[in-house]
């Protein structure tokens, strides 16, 4: 049976935004393409240096995967391609590899992204985006803030032009210290003054450039430029001077044309140990990806298909791999900077890979010069604005549970490593959501005289009725937590001999599962041998739905109202009205 065009326009996106594409659009895409491809080149040599490869697999992986993007993806203004984070994901899976030549080396970083790129595809397909929510925002930002902190700690030694050493923040800095002496002034002066040139250039340049009458475009095309400038000027004085002879290590041959086809391997013991990398930096790549995505999106009253970015992205990774490239993703600051260049459609992606194409064929021969001291000051520069240690006050201040994830995130990420930081941030958090669900907040309720609403006790003053109890349950009822309701009713009716009526208020339960059920059913029979009857209020929709296809309906020894107040009403002859006071008080 042949695809519908809208199915087709599902899968592919560019079928969409392609039929209103004019000159005007196509105008604004290329001015994005123009700032963004200025932005990209010294940073995709950057952070293949991070990833511990060849500087020319940062300008492949910028070529095919962004063409693959403006495809599949839905973003506007996503700007794909390598970042620091994945970069530094990349060097740690491959580095447990302990491959020494580097053409092993570069076939293992391509199959890392051919395997994340197969299953974020998967993910996309079979609309399991969700899975990418058991990353909490918290556990996001520790780890990206302890990236940040590694990445910069790893670039010292380009800086100081010295052989350390470490995957950890403490082994960097213990190898470093070991071999300080070994510094190469040179190199240390060239890094240095990139450093102070690109922080002036964030801070300093664009209002200078204001003040001084250019316009915002082209002031913007200006600013972003600095680290070409860098790259520049650098480049020239290495040559001047064969700065290379004096013990400043430069970038060396980069291969001129076009990335070559290539292939990932497909030996199962390099699959086994790329996996659980693989599954890491797709997920951390996508929620990064898509939460860039959503956040320019609502700017313009857009929307964007997180199951099809996942598809957008894997086709990336997938394209990245068959032409010599390594694992992709969104880009944070790339990406606004091509929102804010009026970036209209994806289309401004694909003009961005051609001018890092013509890049690869013109420019390369030029960047044999090029000190590594000066990419290292310009990944430390980009990752330094991803270091938020804020972080720490704000969930310290407002949950105990995403303080203890956070911590523990960037604690491991420093001292571990990047994988174990992240695994052990994801399951501190469903951990701790699991501890706190399992004790789910009960209110017991009252009437609020002169009015139909029932509050805390423990908060408002309210009228209660001796033989009444009503308990207001504030979470869904599931396996973790079905015994402490069970636990939490009995004690309450063995306090009060008098119960005649236990009604449980179900305002906030979503979900009541098997476990919960069987819970509810042996709490309504231990009720009924006490001669207390059970009534349920306030039952939503779909958890009535699940219940009337149990026998626990059929069974309940008291009713199910529609509305709290109409078992109050419903029961005041059962029960002689008792009015208590309770002071306020915080629970």
């Amino acid at each position: 049976m042949p695809l519908s065009r809208a199915t087709l326009a599902t899968y592919l996106p560019i079928l969409t935004w392609a039929r209103s594409y004019d000159r005007d659009i196509a105008t604004s895409d290329l001015v994005a393409a123009v700032i963004v491809t200025v932005m990209l080149i010294p940073q995709s040599l950057a952070y293949a240096l991070l990833a511990g490869l060849p500087a020319e697999m940062g300008l492949y992986a910028s070529i095919l995967p962004l063409v693959a993007y403006a495809i599949f993806g839905t973003s506007r203004a996503l700007a794909v391609g390598p970042v620091a984070v994945v970069s530094l994901m990349t060097a740690a899976a491959v580095g447990q590899l302990g491959l020494t030549e580097p053409a092993q080396i570069a076939q293992a970083a391509v199959t890392l992204a051919f395997i994340s790129g197969l299953f974020l595809v998967l993910l996309g397909v079979s609309k399991l985006g969700f899975l990418a929510n058991f990353l909490s925002h918290p556990v996001i930002a520790g780890f990206i803030t302890a990236s940040g902190v590694l990445i910069a700690a790893s670039q010292l030694k380009h800086l100081l032009g010295v052989g350390a050493s470490g995957h950890t923040l403490l082994e960097m800095l213990i190898s470093l210290g070991e071999h300080l002496t070994e510094t190469n002034l040179i190199t240390l002066a060239i890094g240095g003054a990139t450093l102070a040139f690109l922080f002036w250039v964030r801070t300093g340049l664009k209002p200078l450039l204001l003040r001084s009458g250019l316009g915002p475009r082209m002031t913007d095309v200006l600013a972003k430029a600095g680290p070409v400038a860098a790259v520049a000027v650098t480049t020239l004085l290495a040559r001047a001077f064969d700065l290379g002879a004096h013990g400043v290590k430069l970038v060396g041959d980069i291969p001129s044309g076009l990335p070559p086809l290539s292939a990932p391997s497909f030996s199962p013991e390099m699959w086994s140990a790329l996996l659980m990398p693989a599954i890491l930096i797709s997920v951390i790549g996508f929620v990064e990806s898509v939460s860039v995505a959503q956040t320019l999106a609502a700017k313009r009253r857009q929307r964007i298909d997180p199951d099809q970015e996942l598809i957008g992205l894997g086709a990336s990774n997938v394209a990245s791999a068959l032409s010599g490239g390594f694992p992709v993703t969104g880009g944070f600051s790339r990406s606004v900077v091509n929102f804010d260049a009026g970036a209209e459609t994806p289309a401004a992606g694909a003009f961005t890979a051609v001018g890092i194409g013509l890049a690869t064929l013109l420019l390369t021969p030029l960047l044999y010069f090029l000190p590594n001291a000066t990419l290292a000051a310009t990944i430390i520069v980009a990752v330094l604005s991803l270091v938020d240690f804020s972080i720490l006050g704000k969930t310290w201040r407002y949950s105990m549970v995403d303080f203890a994830a956070v911590t523990a995130t960037i604690v491991l990420t420093l001292l571990v490593g990047v994988e174990v930081g992240v695994t052990a941030g994801v399951l501190l958090s469903i951990f701790l959501h699991l501890y706190k669900t399992s004790k789910p907040h009960v209110a017991e309720v009252g009437l609020v005289p002169g009015t139909h609403h029932f509050r805390n006790i423990l908060r408002h003053r309210v009228e209660t009725r001796p033989e009444i109890v009503t308990l207001r349950v504030d979470e869904s009822l599931y396996f973790v937590n079905a015994r402490f309701l069970e636990d939490y009713v009995l004690n309450r009716v063995a306090a009060s001999p008098e119960l005649r009526h236990v009604i449980l208020m179900f305002p906030a339960v979503n979900e009541v599962d098997m476990s919960a059920l069987e819970t509810l059913e042996e709490i309504n029979r231990r009720l009924a041998e006490l001669n207390i009857q059970l009534h349920l209020t306030e039952v939503k929709g779909p958890v009535m739905d699940r219940l009337k296809r149990s026998h626990f309906l059929d069974e309940l020894s008291g009713r199910v109202f529609l509305a709290q107040y109409d078992a109050w009403c419903a029961l005041e002859a059962a029960a002689p009205l008792g009015t208590e006071q309770k002071d306020l008080a915080a629970q």
